[in-house]
């Protein structure tokens, strides 16, 4: 099954397309208002002279000009991926068109809010084309060059989306995998549905969790964020809500609904950007109208204390010791986990556990030059193209990483360290100066375990006062009680005056 989902997610080379008299930029205008103001903005992009401008804005031959389509409705901006046959797979053609469109807008004082969605209801986006990558990869050092540019350019556009001025909302519809996590994790508003599918599947394919993952991954509660990577372990409709992938969850019926509102917003021009977020927000609350009662928190109690205690450990050996010593209720999960890490390369499971240590420490900017190196090492390695064969073209099966196995890394032997060493002054010049190192927009997330520890520590509060004072400053958001009662039942302990107080590591070790 998951087998079959890798294969969604990449798709094969995109079709040539030999239309070089159309123009790729090619937009839906949904209102007759905006008609001029969108051809005179065409001129404007022909204009430009700027190096980016060159990247993004020259026209390719072989781009396909329906590939994304842009539409505008009143204030809304949407971008819409439209290759349902690849499950909306990225390219280098889309991001060619989804750059110029981003940062024309980011300009616009007639752009209030940006949506992006995909066509259909499979996928948002199930990743980035690999196959079309591994494909290049054998022609040599100048195919690894073409590959390690392409992440280039889906780093860019991914860093632009992470620091972008305007409100910008990704409806996590359907399969949402590598390359389309990078197009929505970053975002302030990340909608899923009963029909999302998350995932990070590189360790399969002989690569790392990219798209800033670096980032959002060591910062998600517990060791959740490492297990997902090494793991690519899926998480399902309202459990990517649940683990803060998603900020909001609604049904799927209600999106048109949702994008219709949203464009009916009225923002004046000395309105600051966080009451427009703030508006938005509120907005969105209005279509949640219930979480699924028969889809409960699937990383909880037992097994999320077993993931803490296994993936919290600082080397891979350590992982695989802690995994075999599990007892109880949770040595049937074990086995499984240590049966999925054996599958994996061994090389991405090194490098991945490596960047989950690292990149807790590296601001948004930095992740994206560090994952740019780490990419064109990866375009260099056997295991990325192996990986891709072997699962995803020829679909045989069984790739034959180098080295074979995890028990094939010596002791001493540090094949991770290569991956992380920064070659020569050049970084990644990205395309804005913006930088942070941490979200800025975590209030619209369910309450990190992180924040639950600071309110119980000060030892006043009841559980149930502090599930209050949670689902108040939230304003009553749904999700917010379920998962701070999750929390609270796992990480505290009752005193004599029914105040809760925090487990302590010794304790738990005990």
């Amino acid at each position: 099954m998951f087998a079959r989902s890798l294969c969604c997610r990449a798709g094969l080379a995109a079709r040539l397309i030999s239309k070089s008299a159309v123009m790729p930029l090619r937009s839906k205008v949904t209102n007759p208002a905006f008609a001029a103001s969108a051809q005179m903005s065409s001129s404007s992009r022909r204009q430009s002279s700027s190096p980016d401008s060159t990247v993004f804005k020259t026209i390719h031959p072989e781009d396909d000009p329906e590939d994304v389509l842009f539409n505008t409705l009143f204030g809304v901006r949407t971008i819409e991926l439209n290759r349902p046959a690849k499950l909306h797979s990225l390219n280098c053609s889309m991001i060619r068109k989804i750059v110029p469109r981003l940062q024309e807008w980011g300009k616009s004082d007639m752009a209030n809010v940006v949506i992006i969605k995909g066509s259909g209801p499979k996928a948002f986006c199930a990743g980035g084309d690999v196959s079309a990558l591994a494909e290049d990869n054998l022609r040599g050092e100048e195919g690894q060059q073409r590959s390690t540019d392409y992440f280039a350019q889906e780093y860019k556009l991914d860093h632009l989306i992470a620091t972008y001025k305007k409100p910008y909302v990704a409806f996590l519809d359907g399969i949402t995998m590598g390359g389309g996590v990078g197009l929505s994790i970053h975002a302030p508003f990340r909608i899923a549905t009963e029909r999302t599918l998350f995932a990070m599947p590189e360790t399969t394919i002989g690569f790392f969790p990219d798209v800033g993952a670096s980032f959002f991954l060591p910062r998600m509660s517990g060791s959740v964020g490492t297990y997902l990577a090494l793991t690519s372990e899926r998480l399902k409709g309202v459990n990517a809500f649940y683990a803060g992938v998603a900020t909001h969850y609604i049904h799927s019926t209600s999106l048109p609904s949702l994008e219709q509102r949203l464009a009916e917003l009225r923002f004046k021009d000395y309105d600051p950007l966080q009451e427009r977020l703030d508006l938005i927000n509120s907005t969105i609350e209005e279509f949640c109208t219930g979480l699924p009662h028969d889809e409960p928190i699937l990383i909880q109690g037992a097994m999320r204390e077993a993931i803490d205690r296994c993936f919290g450990k600082t080397s891979v050996p350590q992982i695989l010791a802690a995994l075999k010593a599990e007892e109880g209720e949770m040595k049937e999960w074990a086995e499984k986990t240590l049966t999925t890490l054996h599958k994996r390369s061994p090389t991405s499971v090194y490098v991945t556990l490596r960047q989950m240590q690292l990149g807790r420490n590296w601001s948004i900017a930095e992740t994206f030059q560090r994952e740019h190196q780490i990419a064109g090492k990866f375009m260099r390695h056997p295991d990325f193209t192996e990986g891709v064969h072997a699962l995803l073209i020829h679909k045989k099966g069984n790739p034959a990483w180098q080295p074979a196995s995890l028990e094939d890394v010596k002791p001493d032997e540090d094949i991770a360290n290569p991956f992380f060493e920064v070659e020569g002054a050049d970084r990644l010049e990205l395309l804005s100066d913006s930088d942070y190192r941490e979200y800025p927009n975590l209030r619209f997330n369910i309450p990190s375990e992180r924040q639950v520890e600071e309110m119980v520590k000060g030892g006043v509060l009841s559980r149930e006062e502090i599930v209050r004072k949670f689902v108040d400053a939230r304003q009553g958001k749904q999700g917010v009680k379920e998962v701070v009662e999750e929390v609270l039942n796992r990480k505290t302990t009752v005193d004599h005056n029914n105040k809760a107080k925090w487990i302590s590591k010794a304790k738990e070790g005990q």
